[in-house]
């Protein structure tokens, strides 16, 4: 349990740079910050997703609550405004912020009276609920909430003039109804302890400060769309439920009365996160790094088929990213298998077959559409090692002889050629990808037509994937009573050829061979795919040195830095427009992800579990900084790795748990 008391929250500037994240398993999601003012696009209380997992819509903003209590007005909310001004007078009042499991919690004190609020998501379900229970009180206590609203893309920006939504009221059923225009769904605004008074009236010029240091448009607007009104004893609750649906029986909670429908969905909640942490073998690690198991759960959501509605996917990060073929199968083995939840492991490996073409999974599923795109190389190859992982774990013979077929048909289509120059070179039996503006490996960025790393060529890390996934293929051949003589010889000829790769000037892995400029020597991080994976073609001695050389340059207590400070073209700092960004991304931007592949291989090449733990522990402080709960994207490359990007990453969380997992077991053995 993270729990910040006055000196974080009494603090504007702290309280707004500490941000919770709350999910529903269908990609929408709530998300804000401690101090409760909007500094993202993405802050909401309501962002459902209507085509999940995308598809993702703000509908719910805010609740700007004022408290009256023994005659004195307490204001309890905080906003950052057009013309600089701060207004956050609810910061007087916060006592203390803290989550208990994923569930965000803020206790307000005046006088002698404490108010605590929460926000939970249903599960399944576009519904968010936020609780006010005046916990401790001599007299009652008068509570009213403004409900701010809008209806955009989740990426989108709103400044008005003249928009009017239609704002119903049925004052039996107590529920607010919002229609923002013809076409657009519905949404509610319920609670059955209130008196709702309806209202229409825009509040112009949120100051969305994180927008602007992104050098995106930062100001925005929101519709004061109603009021609702209660008053509480010691001990009461008022509950809103914000929904896509209609809902009935959320509950205006007395002392000793029944559950409502928000408690029961706060206990499933609850009861969920429980069985999460028996389940997995963290149940008896460090709370943190328990934390990371509830956060793990986070990523994983439905993405249903018409030929498979209980189809699953990883959404790779909040609050942008959707469901991407890479981040996915990187992240799965992290966030299903070391947590102890394989079947969702199979369906997700169920659901991406489906989307095989050309020998190829897709690299990510537009927002709001369901054509994908595939421009990706390695996020085919991972699949393999996702499956290999699985069939580990499980010896599910089942799904491997379904799925074998899949897996040679994308063999062949590789050894031919597929798009983008996809193909094996019969000299060397190596990967080559890549061709004039097209962006095939995880360093994708792109800025219009230019290609910031291109890595056209035979890259490392793909090389090292493709012969992992031929030995993986030799290896489920032979389980099903396969042929595997074809797998083999190509592996062979691989193992020979990537000792090309080797630079004995440098003591490490060049990072892509045979480009169109030649041999590239950057150092890069990418040449730890060659040590981590399963099958390794480098040897013992190859090993160390290119852990020993990315443990000196690339590693940072928040990740590992892409490209070497050493390099003319190193940029040490992340920020800036997105053009600024992008052009950094990959030239020095420091990826937490890449602990995982960093720690093991130095547990292949060491066999020492204290080192990888101390590596391991270093990354532990991200949970209570900028994403509390959870592991970031990315990091500045210069001290003091300042946090980036995403708020939450499923690969950053998946594969520090993998490593965590990998150095426990071998902490086991050895003790």
């Amino acid at each position: 349990m993270l729990r910040f008391g006055r000196d974080v929250c009494g603090d504007f500037q702290q309280a707004s740079q500490h941000e919770w994240l709350v999910t529903n398993g269908l990609g929408g999601y709530a998300s804000g910050t401690i101090s409760g003012a909007l500094t993202r696009r993405y802050h909401g209380l309501l962002i459902a997703a209507l085509q999940p997992p995308v598809g993702r819509t703000l509908m719910l903003t805010k609740l700007d609550e004022t408290a009256t209590y023994g005659g004195t007005p307490y204001l309890l909310y905080a906003n950052m405004w057009e013309n600089g001004v701060i207004d956050a007078p609810g910061l007087m009042f916060l006592e203390s912020f803290y989550l208990e499991g994923t569930t965000p919690v803020w206790t307000f004190a005046f006088g002698d009276a404490l108010l605590e609020k929460r926000v939970w998501m249903e599960r399944d379900a576009n519904r968010t609920f936020i609780a006010y229970k005046l916990v401790r009180a001599s007299q009652s206590l008068a509570l009213s909430l403004k409900a701010l609203v809008n209806y955009r893309d989740h990426h989108g920006n709103i400044r008005t003039d003249n928009w009017v939504m239609d704002i119903s009221h049925n004052a039996f059923e107590r529920v607010l109804s919002i229609c923002a225009y013809d076409g657009a769904t519905d949404f509610y605004i319920k609670s059955e302890g209130a008196v709702i008074s309806p209202q229409h009236e825009w509040y112009r010029g949120y100051n969305l400060s994180e927008e602007a240091y992104r050098g995106l448009a930062s100001l925005e607007d929101h519709l004061y769309a109603g009021e609702f009104k209660a008053t509480l004893k010691a001990g009461e609750m008022l509950t809103l439920a914000a929904s896509t649906e209609p809902v009935w029986n959320i509950g205006s909670e007395r002392a000793g009365g029944q559950p409502s429908r928000g408690e029961r969905v706060l206990t499933e909640r609850v009861g969920h996160k429980t069985q999460l942490i028996r389940r997995s073998p963290f149940a008896t690690e460090p709370d943190d790094v328990q934390q990371l198991v509830l956060a793990a759960d986070q990523f994983v959501v439905r993405r249903p088929l018409p030929d498979e509605p209980e189809g699953y996917s990883i959404i790779a990060g909040y609050h942008w990213f959707g469901d991407w073929g890479r981040d996915t199968m990187i992240a799965l083995p992290g966030l299903t298998l070391t947590t102890g939840r394989p079947e969702v492991a199979r369906k997700i490996l169920h659901t991406f077959a489906s989307f095989v073409d050309q020998g190829m999974l897709p690299n990510n599923f537009p927002e709001g559409g369901i054509v994908p795109g595939y421009n990706t190389v390695d996020a085919t190859l991972w699949y393999f090692e996702a499956i290999r992982a699985y069939f580990a774990l499980t010896g599910d013979d089942e799904l491997l002889r379904e799925l074998y077929p899949v897996l040679a048909d994308i063999i062949d289509w590789h050894v031919r050629g597929t798009r983008y120059q996809i193909h094996v070179d019969p000299a060397d039996g190596l990967l080559y990808a890549g061709e004039e503006g097209v962006q095939l490996t995880w360093m994708d960025a792109k800025i219009g037509d230019w290609v910031i790393t291109p890595r056209t060529g035979k890259a490392v890390e793909i090389n090292a994937l493709w012969y992992n996934a031929l030995c993986s293929m030799a290896e489920f051949a032979r389980h099903i009573g396969e042929s595997a003589e074809a797998y083999e010889e190509r592996a062979t000829q691989v193992a020979v050829s990537f000792a090309r790769f080797w630079s004995v000037d440098n003591g490490y892995c060049y990072d892509v061979l045979d480009t169109p400029k030649g041999d590239d020597a950057s150092l890069r991080p990418n040449q730890l795919m060659a040590v981590s994976l399963h099958y390794c073609a480098l040897t013992p001695e190859q090993q160390k040195g290119v852990v020993d050389v990315c443990a000196r340059k690339l590693w940072t207590s928040h990740g590992l830095r892409s490209l070497s400070p050493d390099d003319s073209r190193y940029v040490g700092q992340y920020g800036g427009d997105s053009r600024q960004r992008d052009s950094v991304y990959h030239q020095g931007t420091a990826w937490a992800w890449l602990v995982g592949p960093f720690v093991l291989a130095h547990l292949r090449v060491y066999n020492d579990p204290q080192t990888a733990r101390s590596f391991l522990e270093s990354l532990l402080q991200h949970i209570s900084g900028q994403g509390m709960g959870s592991l970031g994207e990315v990091s500045d490359g210069d001290a003091p790795f300042t946090p980036r990007g995403a708020i939450a990453q499923a690969w950053s969380v998946a594969e520090f748990l993998r490593a965590w997992q990998a150095m426990r077991t071998l902490e086991d053995s050895v003790t």
